[in-house]
Order: C-alpha cells, then structure tokens, then sequence
C-alpha cells in the first residue's frame, strides 16, 4: 500500500461501489482478511456481506461502508470522506445540515420496540387466559345459566 488509497466517488450508487471495488483492490486483503480486520477494529463485517455489498450496485448501509473502509486500513480522516460521500449520494446529491441519526442510535430504539411487542403479546396471553377461565364473569350470569350440568340446589 505505497499508493494513495482511492477517493471516494459521491456522483451515484453505481460509482460509490465501484470505488469501495477498487478501495478492496488497493488493500489486497482477501474478502476473510477483511472480515478479521474489521473486527479488530470493533466492526462487524462478515466476509459474504462484503462480497454481496462489493457485488451490487446498490447503495451500501452506513455501518457496512465504516466497517469495510476501516478494514482496509485507511485512516480516519480518509474513513469520513468515504462515509461523507455516502451520505451525499443518499441525501440526492445535497448534504444534509444535520447529520444524520448515528447507527448505534438506531439500533437503540429497536430494543424498546421489541421489548414493548413483548409486553403486549404476554399482556394479551394473560387477559386472555383470565378471561378463558371466568375470573371477570359475574357469578350471577354463572347461576342464571341452565345448562344440563348444573348442580340441582336443595
């Protein structure tokens, strides 16, 4: 890596992969070798991920960009750029003024979403089973009823 890495491309989707293509061919590490890189560096970045992110000419997710530019050793500033860029292409070409809601935000709010689906479902189930087995009925309604398993009073 005595060359400069490539700069980001922030023109469409398709030049965006094409450039993170040649950002892999400049790192010469193997798509494991940057799955192992990444870690080290705190990211997750599964080998076939990379290999289906480098595949498409989709726009990449935030994090996959962050996760694949640190494990192919650039530099912070150099890191940013690539991820600037992204953003430039997902906001239509305009920067947006404020930053965008950082990753680890997002997945944040997913938990209480989950956690509250959770409460709902067990809080159904048990209203559900109070009323199967009659504990909100009236008594009155039970010794109204005439059915042919009724207990005769004396």
């Amino acid at each position: 890596m005595t060359t400069a890495p490539p700069a980001p491309v922030d023109t469409d989707e398709v030049a965006f992969v094409a450039g993170l293509r040649r950002l892999k061919a400049w790192s010469g590490l193997s798509y494991r070798q940057l799955e192992r890189r990444a870690a080290q560096a705190g990211h997750t970045l599964p080998y076939s991920t990379a290999a289906t992110m480098l595949g498409r000419d989709r726009l990449p997710r935030a994090e996959l960009v962050a996760a694949f530019v640190a494990a192919c050793g650039l530099r912070a500033d150099q890191a940013e750029a690539w991820l600037d860029a992204r953003m430039t292409i997902a906001y239509g070409g305009q920067r947006a003024e404020e930053e965008a809601t950082p990753t680890p935000r997002i997945r944040s709010l997913r938990r209480p979403r989950r956690a509250l689906a959770a409460v709902v479902a067990l809080a159904a189930v048990l209203l559900g089973g109070t009323l199967a087995g009659g504990a909100l009925t009236d008594d009155v309604e039970v010794d109204d009823t005439r059915t042919s398993l009724q207990v005769p009073r004396s």
